[in-house]
């Protein structure tokens, strides 16, 4: 039989010989609507949990809203070890303009090596790849010892609570030694980390007055614009790498390593004629490792200290968080992606955000990779479909080699 998972040994040959019931478990979950909003995850967590009983894997759901279920499912190798956690999503980010697709969205098309259909690269190509990775490692119990937890959650797209905010809340065992989450990076990089994020909200005042009477930076408007072009100088600023990523590859236009200012929205007056009483905006930064909230926010109060009646308040935020280079599991994962590809993964910073930062900020270390070959929530949404077999078998070879006897220090 041919092996398209790029390894020749007995587990490569079983998931290939996997491939149909794969695709199958793909298709079902693309026609299981779950976009965000409104997040309602229902039909995904039903296809989820029967995919697993069917496999001979007790599974059930989890919910703090009955409308966002997640799955959880796990397996325990009867012996003392490390506690490793399996995390996907099953929401997805709308369609847009469904016009634009040139497949259903909402049906799986399985074409020129590719499984498109809404949510396949973020994520139900992972959901299918983790739900056959959970089995497999069921199979092979005396190969590994520790126990492994598959969280396929709801509520992520949105970053809200009742997903894996909520399992990790109510279920502290849920935290885990390690963690493997199927969120792809792109361009089939391991994320080995992600960016901070700082919202902040920008408000300023100004007199009262017939627009004939505007004086050069006096109105709100005017001084908020003074105050946005500030901020904005501050885009691409690279950041001076921490301690335990000395030694990563840094390409010059990897946003990942360099902070992000977005100027999302921009309010104020409310009449052409007359000066502007009150304006205010928002802005997205995206912080790089090597920066904090903190000093970054102390930065841009003092870039608008001089600025008339400008006021910042942080909306929300929290820093950038990764696993060191030297990490157990990260070394276990380059054993096996060598293996399967022949080469070391390409490692990289996620910009957006992850369900992996909740475990990272827990002291635990996170990988995302996943079947995602160029950017989530794009037009014609694809996963390729040799790469979500070959996802089974990293994210299978990983956890026996991480698992095995004595590959954690106890």
């Amino acid at each position: 039989m041919t092996n398209r998972t790029g390894t020749d040994d007995a587990l490569g040959i079983e998931i290939e010989s996997r491939r149909e019931q794969i695709v199958e478990l793909c298709a079902a979950l693309v026609a299981a609507h779950s976009v965000t909003p409104p997040g309602d995850t229902t039909a995904p967590a039903r296809v989820t949990r029967d995919a697993l009983v069917e496999l001979g894997i007790d599974a059930r759901f989890e919910a703090r809203d009955p409308r966002k279920p997640s799955v959880v499912a796990e397996i325990d190798s009867g012996r003392s070890g490390p506690h490793l956690i399996l995390n996907c999503h099953l929401d997805t980010m709308p369609a847009g303009d469904e016009s634009q697709w040139t497949v259903t969205p909402w049906e799986l098309t399985r074409k020129d090596g590719r499984l498109y259909g809404l949510g396949m690269g973020n994520m139900k190509g992972s959901v299918a790849a983790m739900v056959h990775a959970l089995d497999l490692l069921r199979l092979r119990k005396d190969e590994w010892t520790g126990r492994i937890t598959l969280l396929a959650v709801s509520d992520e797209v949105a970053f809200g609570d009742d997903g894996a905010g909520y399992l990790l809340e109510a279920f502290p065992d849920f935290v885990g030694d390690a963690l493997l989450c199927g969120e792809g990076a792109g361009f089939k990089r391991l994320a080995i980390g992600e960016k901070g994020l700082l919202w902040l909200r920008l408000e300023t005042t100004g007199p009262v007055g017939h627009s004939s009477k505007a004086r050069r930076g006096a109105t709100a408007t005017s001084s908020l614009v003074a105050a946005l072009a500030r901020i904005d100088e501050l885009g691409g600023e690279p950041s001076a790498l921490p301690a335990g990523l000395t030694g990563i590859p840094v390409a010059e236009d990897d946003f990942g390593f360099r902070l992000t200012a977005n100027i999302g929205t921009i309010t104020g007056g409310s009449f052409i004629g007359q000066s502007a009483t009150e304006a205010s905006a928002e802005i997205d930064f995206r912080v790089p490792p090597g920066m904090t909230i903190a000093d970054l926010e102390d930065r841009v109060r003092s870039l608008v200290s001089d600025l008339p009646s400008v006021t910042v308040t942080r909306i929300k935020g929290w820093d950038a968080n990764w696993t060191d280079l030297d990490d157990p599991m990260l070394a276990s994962w380059q054993r096996v992606h060598r293996a399967i590809s022949g080469r070391d993964a390409e490692l990289c910073v996620r910009q957006p955000a992850s369900d992996g930062s909740r475990w990272r900020t827990r002291g635990v270390p996170a990988l995302c990779f996943g079947p995602q070959p160029y950017n989530s929530a794009d037009i014609d949404d694809f996963a390729e479909e040799d790469e979500t077999l070959r996802c089974v078998a990293l994210f299978t070879g990983t956890a026996l080699d991480y698992l095995r006897t004595g590959a954690v220090a106890q």
